[in-house]
Formats: C-alpha cells, structure tokens, sequence
C-alpha cells in the first residue's frame, strides 16, 4: 500500500477552477463531469484541525475526472507544476494505461496542466502525452519542458473559469 502524507494546498488551485468550471458547464447544460475521488484510509488525524496527516491508498485510482461533453465521453486529469519543466513521475503508469483505454473506446482522454510560474494552463491531448511517456520508455527525458508545448492548446484563466471545452472541441477536430 502507498503512503500519503499532506501537502497542504498544492493542487487545491486548480482543483477549484475546475470545480467552478465544471459547475457552470453543468448549469448550462454543455456538461456532466464528476470529481472522482481517490480512496484513502486515514491513519493519523489532526483533531485540532480535523486534517488527515497520514493515509493509505486503498487502491489505485484512474483520473481526477471523468463525464460526457455533448454525448462525447471525457476523462482527464489535472496536475500543477511550479517549474518549466514537468516530471513525468507525475502521472502514472495506471492513469496512462486507463487514458489509452479510454480512447480505445471512442472517448476523449487529456491532462489540464497548471504552469504556476506561467500562470498559464494547457490542454494536454492523451496523444501528445503518449508521445513524451514513450519517449521516456524507449530512454529519452523523464520529462517535457514548457517550451516543448504547442502553444495552440495553451491558455489563461478567464476569471475563474478554465474553457476546456474549446480545445476539446480542437481536439476532435484534429483527429
């Protein structure tokens, strides 16, 4: 079993942009998208702050979420990186086997990647993703660099929202 412990607020950022986007599309009628959680066992509680310091996995999870845009089925995953550079330790081997499966399936896989020294945000297709994992397998960089993105599915927050829709749609077009 994986050990969890508490990193603060890393990641809450996006996770509440997303939320709130999700919301609206979901209010307007465009989307039904769910969070998934991941399921832990808490181990240690801090009473005080009714936090939970240390957990344990128990059992390996997909993507952070997954749904239907239009009658398209969606699953997509949100990460934050506070550097140029991106570790692909970052997404796992199960979450790129579950994407790759996902697709296999007529459905629309892809990572929201928050460059906070950026502050900019990408849509990652599963396709450009596969690309730089493999990359890694065959013994090439263990990472990409902000440079390497196509700055066609990059973008800025507008308020509070994070328009993934459109490049979904860019997605589809591409393919």
């Amino acid at each position: 079993m994986a050990t969890w412990k508490t990193r603060g607020l890393r990641g809450s950022t996006l996770e509440e942009l997303l939320n709130y986007t999700i919301q609206r599309y979901e209010d307007q009628g465009l989307a039904l998208i769910q969070k998934i959680p991941t399921p832990i066992t808490p181990m240690k509680i801090d009473k005080e702050k009714r936090h939970i310091t240390l957990a344990y996995f128990e059992k390996i999870s997909s993507v952070d979420y997954v749904g239907v845009v239009q009658g398209i089925p969606v699953c997509f995953d949100a990460k934050e990186c506070n550097a140029r550079t991106f570790p692909l330790a970052n997404v796992h081997e199960h979450q790129m086997e579950f994407m790759r499966k996902y697709e296999m399936q007529h459905g629309v896989a892809f990572l929201i990647l928050y460059f906070t020294s950026e502050e900019s945000i990408y849509y990652m297709r599963f396709s450009e993703i596969q690309r730089y994992w493999q990359r890694m397998l065959d013994g090439g960089r263990k990472s990409f660099t902000f440079a390497e993105l196509d700055p066609t599915y990059m973008f800025s927050i507008r308020g509070n929202h994070i328009p993934f829709l459109e490049f979904i749609q860019m997605d589809l077009d591409e393919r």
